[in-house]
């Protein structure tokens, strides 16, 4: 399974991970089942000043015998293709390279990918995937390749040892967001992100100095709603596993309270110096990402506002936000906002088709450049549906990812006034796949985006054009956190 998403943190609610499969692309060709006449060598080299030591490897003979050296630094080649089409179809190939020669090489060097045990095997499949799409070629300027050939070599105790060398490897390349998921994380993320959960339906976070875990949000009618639990209360315990410590984080508290439905979970809370205990049966939970309500809190002569909180981006969010911005102009909405805050992204096209609709057509939304350095523009494909409205999109600190897209794409084209805090800074955007039986999975970094006016605000955020009316602004209706000279009628082109 190939997933592509951009997220930022794992919530049991599921509204930071959704995503679809991803098409397959084909990478190979069926070539009469076999390929040509040329000895292929079980190494890889990912740049050109490799091919010295590489020759070097080879015997005297051999190397005598070389007449071209091609390095198949995008495909994994096999001496049988016929039915392999596409990258997710190649699941017991070693990477190679192909030499033209009549001469066989060294029978070290050809061993067989088959002779590896299972746990050899899943750590060559998970440099793999990383090899073929991470965005950073260089793969900070690390030996990528030596890696690989020190970690299939080692003898494995146990498959968990494999996932610890997993999780090792592709931690030496400094990217926080190209990450080995367990199986168990995996799963929840899976979960997450297509619905199927039972829970107890709250999302989890942590404080902004990281120390507590809390319920970030309480989804409406759920077991944690009806049960009393509120948003910003800490999570101390849950089904008997102490979470009162630094070390604690939102997985694994969601791992906790997660489980079979109809089944019960304890879960202790702490609000403001209390202790607080609950006893909740898990159900499934219905993801309710995007909500609406009216306010008549603006001033200024602002009039009726119409806020939609967008909780996360999937496939259906433009679809959902559309819908609501009829039925408020209907109530007699006459400016909007859209709260933007605690939403840590999700489905990079869900972001875009958003903000489309207050945008006229042809209108640039943002721009990812990928491993090669090919750039995909993302415009506008027709007029919004609410052009002339004042728009203020409310963010904060949290605020990343496929949200800090729309965010950029309505500020940079003057559409909207943004309000809070500088956003997260997450400009770059992921795929999850999935390892063989069951070894979890692999996040990879494949993209990084600009903003319409061709920013980098990854590490950094979008800055603010005024800041909220109060420091903590955490009130059910967020209008009255926002300035009134915020809501502007957009700039009109002639």
């Amino acid at each position: 399974m190939r997933l592509q998403f951009a997220p930022f943190v794992l919530s049991i609610l599921a509204t930071t991970t959704a995503f679809t499969p991803a098409p397959q692309q084909p990478i190979l060709q069926k070539n009469n089942n076999r390929l040509s006449s040329t000895t292929t060598v079980q190494l890889h080299a990912q740049k050109r000043n490799n091919l010295e030591e590489i020759i070097t490897n080879l015997n005297d003979a051999t190397r005598k015998t070389i007449t071209t050296l091609s390095l198949s630094a995008a495909l994994f080649l096999a001496p049988t293709i016929s039915d392999v089409t596409t990258l997710d179809d190649i699941s017991s190939v070693p990477p190679q390279i192909t030499l033209s020669t009549l001469v066989r090489p060294p029978t070290a060097n050809a061993a067989s990918y088959n002779d590896f045990t299972p746990e050899q095997r899943v750590v060559a499949e998970a440099w793999r995937i990383v090899d073929n799409s991470y965005l950073d070629r260089t793969f900070n300027n690390q030996d990528w390749f030596k890696l690989r050939q020190d970690n299939v070599k080692r003898k494995y105790k146990s498959m968990d040892e494999a996932h610890a060398a997993i999780e090792k490897m592709v931690s030496t390349l400094g990217d926080k967001y190209t990450r080995y998921l367990s199986p168990a994380k995996y799963q929840s993320l899976v979960d997450s992100a297509t619905g199927n959960l039972c829970g107890v339906g709250v999302e989890i976070a942590t404080t902004r100095d990281g120390a507590r875990v809390i319920a970030s949000d309480v989804e409406p009618n759920s077991p944690a709603s009806n049960g009393g639990i509120l948003p910003k209360d800490v999570f101390l315990e849950v089904d008997g596993v102490r979470f009162d410590t630094d070390k604690a984080t939102p997985d694994d508290v969601a791992g906790r309270l997660r489980g079979r439905e109809g089944s019960r979970v304890g879960v202790v809370m702490e609000r403001d110096g209390k202790v607080l205990d609950f006893i909740l049966t898990r159900q499934p939970i219905t993801i309710t990402s995007v909500r609406t309500y009216m306010s008549d809190k603006a001033g200024g002569g602002v009039g009726k506002v119409g806020v939609i909180k967008i909780k996360s981006f999937s496939g259906t969010t433009a679809s959902f936000v559309k819908d609501a911005l009829v039925d408020l102009k209907k109530k007699g909405a006459q400016a909007f906002v859209l709260d933007l805050r605690n939403n840590p992204g999700g489905l990079l096209p869900g972001g875009v088709d958003t903000a489309s609709l207050f945008l006229q057509q042809n209108k640039p939304v943002v721009y990812t450049v990928n491993k090669s350095g090919a750039v995909d523009t993302f415009s506008s494909l027709a007029d919004g549906i609410e052009l002339d409205a004042p728009l203020v999109i409310f963010v904060n600190g949290n605020t990343a990812s496929a949200a800090e897209v729309l965010t950029a794409a309505l500020k940079e084209n003057n559409r909207a006034t943004v309000v809070g805090e500088k956003t997260f800074g997450k400009g770059v955007v992921q795929t999850i796949r999935s390892l063989s039986n069951d070894n979890g999975g692999v996040a990879v970094t494949i993209q990084r985006y600009e903003t319409p006016l061709r920013n980098n605000i990854n590490k950094l955020g979008i800055e603010v054009d005024a800041p909220p009316t109060a420091l903590d602004c955490d009130n059910a209706d967020a209008v009255v956190c926002i300035p009134s000279s915020a809501f502007k009628k957009p700039v009109t082109e002639s």
